[in-house]
């Protein structure tokens, strides 16, 4: 453990989460500059641990709804201590200002004098980076607060200054009986954990230095968590998608089945493609022979064409086999077994280094990964297959399989760089390859686009080094004259008219035996990856990453460890994962994933789909939002049951610190300054916005020091409840929603299905069937029409969170009150 002095010498990073126009954290600089070391664990398990033992400080930012914080797209104008980094959006951020209206419209000018500070900075801690803590939304054993928490001196002033403001900030009803009592209120709304309470997270140095940054350790190793997407599987070497708008991807197993997963992640009970009497394979532990690629034509949506490769036998021979199929004209998600056309055959002297990717690249052609044949030190002919042009081992190659459906299967693109070399085969693309195990195209930057179209490569070692490459038209490799950048054959690798390319990166087998190429992070959900090279190790099980400074064209290597402590404590993150490494893949929406193993045979069904998450910062909300095309689906579904669960979280054994005194601050003329004048009507009142109802809990969760009174579930605005259907079923009728302490109706103005969506993920169902219209379900005489003109995104939390006239604000009647039909499938089932 390292010390580190205690005076904060990084005051912006101190200040970066308090309003501009305070200077309450002047008077706040108390800095807790203790570190820790954190340890590292050979990847055997591959785990570092950010926290092997838990200091009183444990960095874990999180929202309200249980996911990493994010920079808000637009600027906020209230809630201005957050606008680089927090919890709002925009229109979160308009919503909190219309709520403080609200509640500063029950004040005097005195009254406003004393609160207006202390109201604000209370609902801005929704925005906070640390809501989660704030709120106490991670202790299942305690009620979430309605109120953040407060550390005991703030909450003393707060209490002596504004206590008349309390019954309009919660409606907690026990909140309502100790409201009059400065040590019991205090007491309820405080939090065990000093380091979260509100003000002094501010002023906490560790909780701020990095925020919405990719945390790491002290050696460099990245903290980055996982999502279980597909388990079960045996040896998943290929994830593919069709880019099809349907966003489902296509999980290929080395015995040679491809099975189809719906974008809710359940599995169709029949493969997409069964070629298991045809492959080549076997149940010992490292064959590598077997089903290897996949691939979709780039027009596979209008041609139903997809691409595979995989090991054969023909005679006493084995070889590699190239072969287009098509989809069935009656099921999008059966391949017809068919339609095969044997594009390429190769013989294989030897049954390990098969290559097997394939890959469309921006230009529109086929490119095809060969390995060098096998055996050790490539030693076919004088100087091995891979230096050998007039082989097809040991190569990219690059063919065009469009229009052929008359004449040849393939032809030759005009512009192959060894056309014209006498001897030299026309399908080779680059040469001087070993065995390269997984490559891929960069979709470049989402708005420069720059890097788009290179293809990265790992190639596979030898004895001594493993190495990532950037693959050019009609460029050499090296191999087997080097290996990495270092030389392996030495005579060959002093002949000066070698010409070869050294990789990017390459590391020694101290490190690792066997790469498995990644990808460039290109998705919109984790923006702190964007351009990070994300690769793998099969053997050690290490995940390593790349990143390119663009001003020298070097990469800088950063090794890539899973989040201990609370570092991956969101719903559904996981930080752990199975030793062997063998693929890498990109959903349709950009996304990371790898495929990993505990027993490397291509029979055993140990095998996981993971998704790279990471967990220091997210994207805005909505911002990453897609609507996939309908599935037709002519077979049974298998809904996903993930079966990892996070590790390594631990109840903690808290010191609790000595409490320091906040000082005291008159906000009045820094908040008008701010705000401006009030005048005798402050605002028109606008709809509150309320955190939505809890959902799951996640197990392992630390427990605070603090018990709470037991209180049971209260309503809270925003809720909806269905009512209306003949038959009594629970997943349709009336959308009847809860504001401010009544229930009401909504009109079917503008009312989609993106609006029917919001509901029904609300009331716990995955899909909208339907947004009924014209009082389909009934009409809600009894009740006040409460919600006019809505208008969401999809992707809300409620429907007060979307856009709306206003509550209780409409220009309809009842005959138009909106329904909903809701289930857990969007899908045609035709079984």
């Amino acid at each position: 453990m390292t010390g580190v002095g205690a005076k904060c010498t990084q005051e912006a990073a101190c200040a970066r989460l308090a309003p501009p126009w305070s200077p309450l954290l002047a008077k706040m600089r108390r800095c807790d500059r203790k570190t820790l070391r954190p340890l590292w664990l050979s990847p055997i398990g591959v785990l570092c641990f950010s926290m092997l033992w838990f200091a009183p400080v444990m960095l874990h930012p999180q929202c309200l709804d249980f996911k990493p914080p994010f920079r808000p797209l637009r600027e906020l104008e209230f809630c201005v201590m957050y606008k680089e980094f927090g919890c709002c959006d925009y229109q979160k951020d308009q919503d909190l200002k219309a709520r403080f209206y609200q509640v500063m419209d029950h004040f005097d000018y005195y009254g406003y004098a004393n609160c207006a500070g202390f109201v604000l900075e209370l609902l801005c801690q929704e925005c906070s980076p640390y809501a989660a803590h704030l709120f106490d939304a991670e202790d299942p054993s305690t009620p979430v607060h309605t109120i953040p928490g407060l550390c005991q001196d703030h909450c003393f002033q707060f209490w002596e200054k504004c206590s008349s403001s309390i019954p309009f900030l919660s409606d907690d009803p026990h909140i309502a009986k100790v409201k009059e009592d400065q040590a019991l209120f205090c007491q309820y709304v405080g939090l065990g954990d000093l380091d979260y309470c509100y003000p002094h997270l501010l002023s906490n140095q560790k909780l701020t230095q990095n925020l919405g940054r990719v945390q790491s350790d002290s050696d460099g190793c990245l903290q980055l968590c996982l999502e279980e997407v597909a388990n079960g599987l045996r040896n998943p070497l290929a994830m593919v998608h069709a880019n099809d708008g349907t966003h489902r991807f296509f999980v290929a197993e080395q015995v040679g089945l491809v099975w189809t997963y719906l974008p809710d992640r359940s599995k169709l009970l029949r493969p997409f493609l069964n070629i298991t009497k045809a492959v080549l394979t076997s149940s010992w532990e490292g064959d590598e022979r077997g089903f290897l690629g996949l691939t979709f034509h780039p027009k596979y949506k209008y041609n139903g064409k997809l691409y595979v490769y995989y090991s054969v036998e023909v005679g006493f021979d084995e070889r590699i086999r190239i072969s287009e199929f098509r989809v069935s004209a009656n099921d999008m998600n059966l391949v017809d077994h068919t339609s095969e056309r044997v594009i390429l055959e190769i013989d294989e002297p030897a049954s390990n280094h098969n290559g097997g990717q394939l890959l469309f690249a921006d230009d529109g052609y086929l490119y095809i990964f060969t390995g060098d044949g096998g055996m050790a030190g490539d030693p076919f002919g004088k100087y091995g297959n891979a230096q050998n042009k007039s082989a097809l081992l040991g190569k990219a190659l690059r063919i065009d399989v469009d229009d052929n459906e008359r004449g040849p299967l393939y032809r030759i693109p005009p512009d192959n760089p060894f056309i014209h070399e006498r001897g030299a085969r026309p399908e080779i693309y680059a040469y001087g390859v070993r065995n390269m195990w997984r490559c891929s195209v960069d979709q470049g930057d989402p708005r420069t686009k720059e890097g788009k179209g290179r293809i990265f490569c790992g190639d596979v070692g030898q004895n001594k080094f493993e190495e990532i490459d950037i693959i050019e038209k009609g460029r050499n490799y090296g191999w087997r004259a080097r290996e990495g950048f270092s030389c392996y054959d030495k005579k060959l690798c002093a002949n000066s008219s070698l010409d070869d390319v050294l990789p990017i990166y390459a590391y020694s087998h101290k490190m690792g035996k066997s790469v498995t190429g990644g990808y460039v992070y290109r998705g919109c959900e984790n923006p702190n990856l964007n351009g990070m090279y994300i690769f793998g190790d099969f053997m050690s099980g290490r995940l390593m990453s790349l990143q390119e400074d663009r001003n020298t064209g070097q990469w800088k290597y950063n090794e890539i460890c899973m989040g201990m402590g609370r570092t991956c404590a969101f719903p559904g993150l996981i930080n752990s994962y199975h030793q062997y490494i063998i693929s890498f893949a990109e959903d349709e929406a950009g996304e990371l994933y790898f495929m990993s193993t505990g027993i490397p045979s291509a029979t055993s069904p140990s095998g996981v789909v993971y998704k790279v998450v990471d967990p220091s910062r997210r994207a805005p909300p909505r911002q990453c939002h897609y609507n996939p095309l309908p599935v037709r689906v002519k077979s049974h579904l298998i809904k996903f049951v993930p079966q990892e669960s996070l590790i390594g979280v631990e109840p903690s054994s808290e010191k609790i610190p000595e409490q320091q005194p906040t000082e005291s601050h008159d906000w009045l003329q820094e908040l008008i300054d701010h705000l401006g004048e009030p005048g005798p009507h402050l605002a028109t009142p606008l709809p509150t916005t309320t955190k939505p109802p809890r959902q799951s809990r996640r197990k392992g969760q630390r427990r605070k020091e603090k018990s709470r009174v037991e209180t049971a579930p209260e309503l809270q605005s925003g809720m909806v409840r269905l009512v209306g259907d003949e038959q009594g079923r629970d997943d349709r009728g009336r959308v009847e929603i809860y504001i401010n302490r009544e229930w009401g109706t909504v009109c079917d103005d503008l009312w989609t299905t993106k609006n029917a969506a919001v509901v029904c993920r609300q009331l716990g169902f995955q899909y909208a069937l339907k947004a009924a219209k014209n009082s389909e379900f009934g009409e809600g005489t009894d009740l006040r029409i409460l919600l006019d003109d809505v208008q969401c995104e999809g992707t809300e939390s409620s429907l007060l969170d979307c856009k709306h006239a206003g509550v209780g604000t409409n220009n309809c009647a009842h005959y138009e009150d909106a329904g909903v039909i809701c289930g857990n499938s969007d899908y045609v089932v035709e079984v």
